[in-house]
């Protein structure tokens, strides 16, 4: 999405969500140059801002508390296994796997998020573990079948050539020579 269309619905919903915010924020940062429209829409942006016509949204009212158990849990036991082996492991997939086994627990204080860490220091400390436990054995089992995939770019253009050349090394015949599909 362009700057213009960004600070357009902006003006018309009256806020600027999180994810708003960080797309100006990047095409601010890769743009080599800003045009006068987007300098223009920009500050259309800021007067609307400091006027109080838009408002920011705040980027996290919450937290999910298992989110940082499950990681704190994965992060020890991924440590322990690569000092005595020479398999490295993905926290972070190891760390969703849990998680998606796992009941969230939010909390929008820090009061909240205390209670809601000793409750799981309780209740649940054995499922968090059984499940990093689950997700490390999937993961020491699961083969490098292409170990030379990369994961899909960031922009609309490199996403397509990234798919494109999937689907042609995947299914060489799924597209006519000519290009035409129908």
């Amino acid at each position: 999405m362009s700057i213009e269309k960004i600070v357009e619905q902006a003006l018309r919903d009256g806020y600027l969500t999180p994810a708003m915010e960080a797309e100006v924020g990047r095409i601010c940062d890769t743009a080599s140059e800003l045009s006068i429209e987007e300098y223009m829409a920009l500050d259309r942006l800021m007067g609307a801002l400091l006027t109080g016509e838009v408002v920011v949204l705040p980027r996290k009212q919450f937290i999910n508390v298992m989110e940082e158990l499950v990681l704190t849990e994965a992060i020890t036991r991924v440590a322990e296994i690569e000092t005595t082996s020479d398999r490295a492991l993905d926290v972070g997939d190891i760390a969703a796997y849990a998680l998606n086994r796992l009941p969230p627990l939010y909390a929008t204080t820090e009061e909240g998020a205390n209670y809601q860490r000793q409750r799981a220091k309780e209740e649940l400390q054995h499922l968090i573990t059984q499940c990093v436990n689950e997700a490390i054995a999937r993961s020491k089992d699961t083969p490098d079948f292409q170990p030379e995939r990369q994961p899909l770019g960031k922009s609309g253009g490199d996403i397509l050539a990234q798919v494109s050349a999937l689907l042609q090394t995947s299914a060489p015949g799924f597209e006519a020579a000519d290009g035409n599909n129908g």
